[in-house]
């Protein structure tokens, strides 16, 4: 079994690495830096690529008998798109903006299985939504997330295991929830809390379009929400550099030079952003249902405190994404998942094992989700 790895960012290499203890793996990059680190990886093979010219797609691919899409979210979408025009089965954790549904047309056509947004959220918030909404009717959802670093550095106090234009566009982009079965739109940032909670005190949440596929696939549910978690005071730093004007998209005239503001604030963030070898963070996720299970008005909790592994050097963000994605690999390999078309994770959940598969799977790599059930 011969699997391509596209994007061999720190969650990519991540995959990749997790992936080659069984199957044949070819990373793809732009950055020999990022594939260098690859180099010594046992049954990992490198190639440097220039991913945006989708046009090599269709003879790139041919060898591979299954694509993982761990590219910038900027380009994930005519990458997953490419992917699909090859005829390849394909997990994402892209996260790209468009609608992924979208594609579901072409993905039946070109007989391939595409499982999108297949991350810790999006991605297991929305497995454990899907899996439960067969179970019980759910009244309402809230999701609270966010990835730290565990050494607060001021100002920013905060690491990105991804890129920093990915980062942005969430605090950007305008943020959907529904409120009494309706979809309400507010800016991002918008509606702050200050929560408490086990391993970490304190935290600020607030608002960013995180619901994406489930707004629409379980639009039955009269209210669902997901806000992103960050140390006390990140939101008014980051909206003090939005009215600035260092997140806009317009070119400016830098001493003759003409640049995207936002080019030059994620180049500057890059290093300021990015984790240190070694540097101990963690995730954190809550997820909250309410609703009817058997007659009875029941409460379902689950809870997510993983840290940076010592021992695998791999980062939290990096191990509860990419094994979520990983996870759902062998789930299309072994077969326990062959419906073709484009699925979110919710969609997949329905199908008997699924879910169970994939929490035994991260189980199995001490990525453990804590169940309570009260009624």
């Amino acid at each position: 079994m011969k699997i391509g790895v596209l994007g061999a960012g720190m969650v990519g290499r991540t995959i990749a690495k997790d992936l080659a203890k069984n199957f044949d793996v070819t990373s793809f990059d732009i950055s020999e830096a990022n594939l260098s680190l690859l180099h010594s990886s046992e049954n990992i093979h490198t190639i440097p690529s220039d991913l945006t010219d989708t046009g090599q797609y269709a003879q790139m691919l041919k060898p591979f008998d299954m694509l993982v899409n761990a590219v910038p979210g900027f380009m994930g979408y005519k990458t997953l798109e490419a992917i699909i025009n090859a005829g390849k089965n394909v997990v994402d954790i892209s996260f790209f903006p468009e609608d992924a549904l979208q594609l579901n047309t072409l993905a039946i056509a070109n007989n391939v299985t595409a499982i999108v947004d297949c991350g810790v959220a999006p991605g297991m918030s929305n497995l454990i939504l899907g899996y439960y909404n067969e179970l019980m009717q759910v009244d309402s959802f809230e999701c609270m997330v966010g990835g730290l670093p565990k050494k607060r550095i001021k100002p920013f106090e905060y690491k990105a295991p991804f890129s920093p234009v990915d980062v942005i566009e969430e605090y950007t982009r305008p943020a959907r929830y529904v409120e009494n079965g309706h979809i309400v739109t507010k800016p991002a940032l918008s509606d702050a809390e200050l929560i408490d909670f086990d391993f970490v005190g304190t935290l600020e949440s607030f608002n960013t379009d995180g619901l994406r596929s489930i707004l629409f696939t379980m639009n039955h549910i009269p209210n669902m929400k997901e806000k992103t978690l960050r140390y006390p005071g990140h939101i008014d730093l980051i909206k003090a550099f939005e009215q600035a004007g260092f997140f806009s998209n317009e070119i400016i005239n830098v001493k003759g030079n003409k640049i995207r503001a936002i080019d030059f604030t994620t180049s500057l963030l890059f290093d300021k952003w990015k984790l240190e070898p070694e540097e101990a963070e963690f995730t954190l996720m809550k997820i909250i249902l309410t609703g009817k299970m058997e007659g009875k008005q029941t409460k379902v909790e689950y809870f997510l405190y993983d840290e940076y592994d010592a021992v695998s050097k791999t980062a939290s963000m990096s191990r509860t994404t990419g094994y979520t994605c990983t996870a759902a690999v062998n789930l299309i390999i072994e077969k326990k998942f062959t419906a073709k078309g484009v699925f979110p994770p919710e969609l997949i959940a329905k199908e008997k094992g699924c879910f169970e598969f994939i929490i035994n799977y991260l189980r199995e790599r001490n990525v453990v989700y804590k169940k309570t059930i009260s009624n």
